[in-house]
């Protein structure tokens, strides 16, 4: 693999890390962070209409732009940058892809050109109570009901699921375990039967939903019993794509750490000239470069469809998920006291980096998952 970008990538990141530093910056997050929102709908319209984001990754044919998870990647890391407030990780890589693996041709072509449009914020319910991420976390039940089928149970942890107007839900048909039964559907964000609660969160810049079924009618997705396969698909490409958001905020934290070290005078010296931070920095920077070359490989995986998803997948999720959360940690400590302030915005990324490594599985539990996948 050629690990060096194209010309025309790199102008796609200089072009959205301009939109993004002028559209996000810290006084925006923390403003849109004390919403129920916690997005800007001017911006989310703009990032569809104008700059046409959301569609950036989804095939032409179903209303996108036909690019590579290469370049997706790239967006979401000069997101992860600036910790975006908005539903794109949702929308676009759970719920999107969720829908390119799961659906039938007419399902995509109905469903994927509003998301590629921007008019349509979707999530993906799989995650319950018991907080696992494997089929076995899995019991929502999903019966016939005539003709139609229906939903009962609860949902929790729902990226952005409270403001979705379309909702992926994964549940399992009746008499059915482990990997067998998973079914995909399809439910409208206002349907009958449907309550959604906003989840009071550790990271305010990523809402997160409780959302309780009632009889809720539901369209499937594809067909039914048969969704393990593509459940597991999308759940590795969105670790992927959590892992290049990581290395995005990772390095942001690393800038943030050599300049202070840089500008912060300590007897009579700027504090950078002192081994213990120069270790500190050092570290940090051998841990993202690593954390690049990880994500940046798994993305190419994803985008040619390689054989080596899972494997590399897991491998970089659980890379980042240590590199992310230790730089932010570090950024704390190299900044002394300011750092643990509420003023300071170190404690947005240590939270951001925390929420990332528990969100898909922790670094133990995909280390324990690559460790199967390679037949150890």
């Amino acid at each position: 693999m050629n690990f060096a970008f194209s010309e025309e990538q790199e102008e796609l990141r200089r072009t959205v890390r301009a939109f993004l530093e002028s559209k996000s910056p810290s006084a925006e997050v923390r403003r849109l962070m004390e919403t129920t929102e916690g997005y800007d709908p001017a911006v989310w319209n703009q990032m569809g209409a104008e700059m046409g984001l959301q569609g950036l990754a989804i095939p032409e044919e179903f209303g996108g732009q036909g690019f590579t998870f290469v370049e997706l990647c790239i967006v979401l890391e000069e997101m992860g940058r600036v910790l975006l407030c908005g539903p794109f990780f949702s929308t676009v890589v759970l719920a999107a892809n969720a829908i390119l693996n799961a659906g039938t041709d007419a399902e995509k072509k109905a469903l994927l050109p509003g998301i590629a449009s921007g008019e349509t914020k979707a999530a993906l319910a799989f995650t319950e109570p018991s907080g696992k991420w494997d089929a076995d976390g899995i019991t929502m039940q999903a019966s016939q009901s005539g003709s139609d089928w229906v939903l009962n149970g609860e949902k929790m942890f729902v990226l952005d699921g409270h403001v979705a107007d379309l909702i992926v839900v994964v549940a399992r048909t009746a008499g059915s375990n482990g990997t067998d039964g998973i079914s995909f559907f399809t439910v409208a964000g206002d349907a009958a039967g449907l309550t959604r609660t906003a989840l009071a969160t550790m990271d305010q810049t990523r809402k997160q939903a409780k959302l309780e079924f009632a009889n809720v009618k539901a369209t499937p997705l594809g067909e039914a019993g048969t969704g393990w396969a593509a459940l597991s698909k999308t759940l590795d490409q969105a670790a992927i794509a959590l892992a290049n958001e990581g290395v995005g905020g990772a390095q942001f934290v690393l800038d943030m750490s050599v300049q202070y070290a840089k500008d912060r005078v300590q007897f009579g010296r700027p504090i950078g000239s002192f081994q213990a931070i120069k270790h500190k920095c050092a570290d940090m920077l051998l841990e993202v470069e690593s954390g690049k070359s990880a994500a940046y490989y798994a993305a190419w995986a994803a985008a040619e469809d390689n054989d080596e998803v899972p494997v590399v997948a897991a491998l970089a999720k659980a890379y980042v998920s240590d590199a992310y959360f230790h730089c932010t940690a570090e950024n704390i400590q190299i900044h002394g006291g300011i750092g643990f302030t509420w003023e300071h915005d170190a404690h947005l990324y240590f939270k951001r980096a925390k929420s990332s490594e528990i969100f898909l599985g922790d670094a133990t539990y995909h280390r324990e998952l690559l460790a199967q996948r390679i037949g150890i």
